[in-house]
C-alpha cells in the first residue's frame, strides 16, 4: 500500500509543486482538505520560520493520526534586519481580502525601503519545512532560499504576496513575472521539499 503523506494546507498550488516531488518516491500526498474532520487551526507564535514549520507538523500529525509535513515561508529583507519574516502574511495588518492584504503589505515594504539603495535591498524568500509522525516526533526539517532584491515598484501578475516585488537579477524579472515552471524549479518551497526528499529517500521511511 502506499504511504500517504498529509500536506498542512488547502492551497492548491502548494500541494500540487510538493506531490511533484515527493510522489516519484511513492509517497501519495493529500491536503488538509482531503480529512472528513478539519482540525482547528494551531497557534503560530514561533519566532523563525522553522518553529512555525513545527508547530503546525505535531499539531497537525497528532490531532488526525497522519505523518504530516508543514511549511512556513516569508521574506526575509536584509536592510530591514530580516523583517518582514514570520509577519510577512500579516505585515501591513490590513486588508479583508488576500489581494488587499498583499497591496497593503508591497505598500509597507515599499515605505519601509524608501531612499535605501538598490545594493542594500537584498532580500530572499525562504521556507522552512518539518515531517512529524502522529505520535509528535519530528522525524526531518529542511529550508530552501530564492534569492532576489526588491525593487522600486511592483511588476508581474504570475504569483501573490510579495512575488512583484522580489527582482530576480540573473533572469532580469521579479518573480512574479517568471513562467509557473521557471518560478516552481527557483521556488524556496520547491528547494525545502526537494532536501526533504532526499531526507525521506536516506531514512527508507
Amino acid at each position: 500500500m502506499t504511504e500517504r503523506i498529509l500536506l498542512a494546507t488547502t492551497n492548491p498550488h502548494k500541494l500540487d509543486e510538493v506531490r511533484a516531488i515527493l510522489e516519484p518516491l511513492g509517497l501519495r500526498v493529500d491536503g488538509l482538505d482531503a480529512m472528513p474532520n478539519l482540525p482547528d487551526e494551531p497557534v503560530e507564535d514561533g519566532d523563525t520560520f522553522a518553529a512555525n514549520a513545527r508547530i503546525k507538523a505535531i499539531h497537525y500529525a497528532t490531532a488526525t493520526g497522519e505523518r504530516c509535513i508543514a511549511d512556513d515561508s516569508g521574506l526575509v529583507v536584509d536592510a530591514l534586519d530580516g523583517a518582514p519574516g514570520v509577519h510577512s502574511a500579516r505585515y501591513a495588518g490590513s486588508g479583508a481580502t488576500r489581494a488587499e492584504r498583499d497591496r497593503a503589505n508591497n505598500d509597507k515594504l515599499l515605505a519601509a525601503l524608501a531612499g535605501i539603495r538598490r545594493e542594500r535591498r537584498t532580500a530572499r524568500f525562504v521556507c522552512a519545512m518539518c515531517l512529524a509522525d502522529p505520535d509528535g516526533r519530528v522525524i526531518a526539517e529542511t529550508e530552501g532560499a530564492f534569492e532576489g532584491v526588491i525593487a522600486d515598484h511592483p511588476r508581474g501578475h504570475n504569483g501573490f504576496g510579495y512575488d512583484p516585488l522580489l527582482h530576480v537579477p540573473d533572469a532580469g524579472c521579479t518573480s512574479a513575472e517568471l513562467d509557473p515552471e521557471e518560478k516552481n524549479r527557483r521556488s524556496h518551497r520547491g528547494a525545502a521539499a526537494r532536501a526533504m526528499a532526499e531526507r525521506i529517500r536516506a531514512s527508507g521511511s
